[in-house]
C-alpha cells in the first residue's frame, strides 16, 4: 500500500521471518480495518499428534502517534483454538495452561513485550437429533494482547508459532518424544 510507514514495513517483514516451525500452516489474510491506521493479519494452522487442530490468527496494529492505552506504536493480537481431548477439557488447571502457552512462548523466543492481557476460555458442545458431527466437542480459545517495545518482531512471529504447536501438544524442536520415531 503506498504510504504505507517504513517503520510498519520493516516490522511486518521481520514478523514474516519468525515462522521457524515447518508443522505450521500460514495464509495472509485482510486485517481489521479500523482498529489502526496500519494492520497486518496472518492465519495459522496446525495438526497435533493426535488429530488435535490448532487454528489461529495473528494480527499487528501500527499508529504512529503511539496509542496510549498501547504503551508504544505497535500491539499484537492473537486468537488460539484449538480442539482437546475429553480428558485434558475436564483439567481444573487447563485455562492457567492455555495461558502458559503464551507466556512461555513469548519468554522463549525472548520477545520483547508489555501490557500483555487476555482471557482463555473452555467451551464444550453436545450434539443432538440431525446434526452431523462428533456427539461431543471440547475446545480451548486464547485471545491476548500485547506491546511489542520496538519494531524488530521476529521474536514475536516465531512466539505465535511456538504457541500453536504448544496447544497441540507438539514437542519443543529438537526433542523427540518416547515412542515416536524419526524417518517411519
Amino acid at each position: 500500500m503506498s504510504g504505507e510507514p517504513e517503520l510498519f514495513r520493516r516490522a511486518v517483514e521481520t514478523l514474516k521471518s519468525g515462522r521457524p516451525r515447518p508443522e505450521v500452516e500460514y495464509a495472509e489474510v485482510r486485517p481489521p480495518q479500523r482498529l489502526a491506521p496500519w494492520a497486518y493479519a496472518v492465519t495459522a494452522e496446525v495438526t497435533g499428534p493426535g488429530d488435535e487442530l490448532s487454528t489461529g490468527r495473528l494480527v499487528l496494529l501500527h499508529d504512529p502517534e503511539g496509542v496510549e492505552a498501547w504503551g508504544g506504536v505497535f500491539r499484537l493480537v492473537v486468537f488460539v483454538r484449538v480442539e482437546l481431548d475429553p480428558d485434558l477439557a475436564r483439567d481444573p488447571l487447563l485455562p492457567e495452561v492455555g495461558w502458559s502457552w503464551l507466556t512461555d512462548a513469548l519468554e522463549g523466543t525472548g520477545a520483547g513485550w508489555a501490557a500483555l492481557g487476555g482471557t482463555v476460555t473452555q467451551t464444550s458442545s453436545a450434539r443432538f437429533g440431525d446434526i452431523s458431527g462428533p456427539p461431543r466437542t471440547d475446545d480451548l480459545e486464547l485471545r491476548a494482547s500485547w506491546t511489542a517495545v520496538d519494531a524488530d518482531l521476529r521474536a514475536h512471529g516465531c512466539a505465535f508459532s511456538d504457541l500453536m504447536v504448544s496447544a497441540v501438544g507438539l514437542p519443543p524442536v529438537g526433542v523427540t518424544v518416547f515412542g515416536q520415531r524419526q524417518g517411519s
